[in-house]
């Protein structure tokens, strides 16, 4: 009975929320965002480059979400976002002997925005994500798990659109193919996008 009903629970509350007045029950506001920009590999394990004798420090991704706002249903505080994001990134080679990355990320972020009511709102997020790396001519691809932190900017419009600028901090932890120790990769982040 529990398997029933604590999904039903939670999907009663993820599309819902209630007011201040118990009585009414509002829709949850839902935004889509999507992103795209460049990355910067600027720090890297030195057993990366050892297995791999690749060097691909520069790139560019693009990431589509779908978000839920949790907080500041009113509209007289700031709003907080729970998003589901899917991702897809290609680290281009810096010289021929190098190799393109490709990686596929997905899961769950939480963006905090700063203000209300505002032309401009400065606004926080916070993701754990699993990354999918393949590196082109290796057999096989390795999972790893992604921390990230974003700081940004949304660009209110009179209409439903809001365009946006981030910049983001990444850490990617990886397991080695056939070793115990992992890679860890630090990627920058510069991206601009809309939301709706």
């Amino acid at each position: 009975m529990n398997k029933v009903i604590i999904p039903l629970f939670f999907l009663m509350f993820s599309t819902f929320a209630t007011a201040k007045n118990d009585s009414v029950l509002i829709k949850v506001p839902k935004q889509y965002s999507f992103e795209f920009g460049y990355r910067n590999l600027f720090s890297q394990s030195q057993n990366f480059i050892d297995q791999f004798s690749n060097h691909s420090t520069h790139g560019y991704g693009m990431l589509l979400d779908y978000a839920w706002k949790l907080s500041g249903l009113n509209g007289k505080r700031p709003g907080v976002y729970l998003t589901v994001p899917l991702g897809y990134t290609v680290m281009m080679p810096d010289d021929p002997a190098s190799k393109s990355v490709h990686m596929l990320n997905y899961g769950w972020t939480v963006r905090h925005e700063l203000s209300v009511n505002k032309l401009i709102t400065p606004f926080v997020a916070y993701g754990l994500l699993l990354n999918n790396m393949r590196v082109t001519d290796t057999e096989g691809s390795v999972f790893g798990h992604q921390t990230q932190f974003e700081f940004g900017l949304n660009f209110n419009t009179k209409t439903r659109l809001k365009y946006f600028a981030k910049i983001q901090y990444s850490y990617t932890s990886y397991p080695q193919f056939n070793q115990a120790e992992r890679f860890r990769l630090h990627y920058a982040d510069l991206r601009i996008g809309v939301r709706f």
